[in-house]
């Protein structure tokens, strides 16, 4: 149990997801972790999140796996633990958890609800924009954006997606296409960053702390606007 509440999944199970925030906010946000699961540092951006007056959801989305994982991106071993998971992870199952935790925040009262996302939950993210009934949705530094450009038809909320310029993850063809792809859809905006992957990671050696807070504090501007 990671701490807060459960919730069921489309597919007959439950899983757990961190709770933060007043019992009485008329916004949520979910919170989408990395591959590393719903570590300190998703509990942190949550919290964080809290702490700005919303109610905020963190769920465990590898809990068919292995539920509580909470690894660090540090440490080599856990590393490749993390690769692990991700492989095993089921995609459209995770972005129906999101879903169900979006669903469970406006069950809580929230008016409106939104998503952002990192590494594999910026993708989530991105899917979750076009796949679920989120009001707002912020992804950073998505992996294989460029693959489910045909989603984009389904985007019809606003999206902000913060992209890193030299993402060692993403090459500049798959770059260049997301970019290109994505630049004529009205509900989309992309901010660009001069930095590797992860440098908005709440804590650990790949957060660039003075690129890092310009870009939350764009997401926190966007959700001002658009959860209000």
């Amino acid at each position: 149990m990671i701490g807060g509440i459960e919730i069921a999944s489309r597919d007959g199970g439950h899983f757990d997801a961190y709770a933060a925030g007043p019992p009485a906010a008329r916004a949520g946000i979910v919170v989408v972790q990395e591959i590393f699961g719903v570590n300190a540092g998703v509990r942190a951006v949550a919290d964080g999140w809290a702490a700005a007056g919303y109610a905020v959801l963190a769920p465990d989305l590898f809990w068919r796996s292995e539920p509580g994982v909470a690894l660090d991106a540090d440490d080599p071993a856990q590393l490749e633990r993390a690769y692990a998971l991700m492989n095993a992870f089921d995609r459209d199952l995770g972005i129906a958890d999101i879903a169900a935790s979006i669903a469970a925040l406006r069950t809580q009262g929230c008016a409106r609800v939104g998503v952002v996302g990192y590494c594999l939950g910026g993708l989530l993210a991105y899917l979750a924009a076009a796949r679920t009934d989120s009001d707002a949705t912020v992804g950073y530094y998505g992996v294989m954006l460029d693959k489910f450009l045909g989603e984009q038809h389904a985007i019809g909320k606003p999206l902000l997606l913060h992209i890193a310029l030299r993402d060692h993850l993403i090459d500049d063809a798959a770059r260049a296409a997301t970019r290109d792809g994505l630049a004529g859809n009205r509900h989309v905006t992309m901010a660009e960053w001069d930095a590797d992957h992860a440098f908005a990671r709440h804590s650990g050696s790949a957060r660039v702390a003075a690129l890092a807070d310009a870009a939350d504090a764009r997401t926190r501007a966007f959700f001002a606007e658009h959860l209000a």
